[in-house]
């Protein structure tokens, strides 16, 4: 059972900052790749950040230059560094692991239940 917790959300005024952190737990093989992605309800569901297991990492344009992602892989741990946030950057945010419980099996994805962030103009 792989287990996907996320933290650090809450409430920040419009131009303020957050961090969110996301640990992974249980029988894990090998984490593939790990990131971010955000939902408001009525719209689809955002990819926001990603960092591969070998460290590079992506982002969204929307995010660029505001957020930064990073990992501590012995703890099976990612950041999300929230700052200039913005009221558009309001959503539920979900962290989002592809992982292998055994070496031979195909990876597969795991989601945490989100954390909320609400940026108040």
């Amino acid at each position: 059972q792989v287990q996907v917790v996320e933290s650090g959300g809450g409430l920040v005024q419009d131009g303020g900052s957050l961090r969110l952190s996301c640990t992974v737990s249980g029988r894990i093989s090998r984490i593939d790749s790990m990131g971010w992605s955000r939902r408001v309800p009525g719209k689809q569901r955002e990819s926001v950040a990603g960092i591969s297991r070998d460290g590079s990492a992506n982002y969204a344009d929307f995010v660029k230059g505001r957020f930064t992602i990073s990992r501590d892989s012995a703890k099976n741990m990612i950041t999300l560094e929230m700052d200039s946030l913005k009221p558009e950057d309001t959503a539920t945010y979900h962290c989002n692991v592809r992982a292998r419980v055994l070496s031979w099996v195909a990876a597969a994805d795991y989601w945490g239940q989100g954390t909320q962030v609400t940026v108040s103009s």
